[in-house]
């Protein structure tokens, strides 16, 4: 089955901190690193990367660090996760940007496997580009005041 990457995944937590922190300036890998329990250098790596990809900024220097380039709201989570592994696509005969016939499929056309796959590619992608940053953290917020709100009972 598809599975994010570690890279992915450290790099969501690490863009979840900064959705925290939108608007309240650059944050420092350092900062990010401990706050998110992530090795740094590999940290690094990713924030680069995303930089790169247009979803973060940089500052260099005094109060400089990482920034989320655009809003909360304009960072969908599959937009992230493709910038670092690449297609969503469980198989690489139904994605749409790396595209390649799978060697034992006899008829692409006629495939029941690929038929499911396909709705599974669409339905990932569908609940990935709908769901933004912002749409994450609203959620986190909303889980931690349900597990507030939960009694306790003890004897």
């Amino acid at each position: 089955m598809y599975a994010i990457s570690k890279k992915s995944k450290y790099a969501l937590r690490a863009l979840f901190e900064l959705t925290r922190r939108y608007n309240q300036g650059p944050v420092l890998i350092a900062a990010l690193s401990e706050r998110q329990r992530i090795p740094k250098k590999f940290l690094e790596l990713i924030l680069l990367e995303l930089r790169n990809k247009g979803i973060l900024g940089s500052k260099k220097g005094k109060g400089g660090g990482y920034f989320l380039a655009r809003t909360p709201s304009a960072i969908s989570i599959g937009e992230i996760i493709r910038s670092l592994d690449g297609p969503l696509a469980p198989v690489p005969c139904v994605s749409q940007t790396a595209y390649r016939t799978c060697e034992e499929c006899e008829d692409e056309a006629t495939c029941g496997i690929r038929a499911v796959m396909q709705d599974v590619r669409d339905t990932t992608a569908q609940i990935l580009d709908r769901e933004s940053l912002a749409d994450v953290l609203r959620r986190e917020e909303l889980l931690e005041h349900k597990r507030d709100k939960v009694p306790v009972y003890a004897i």
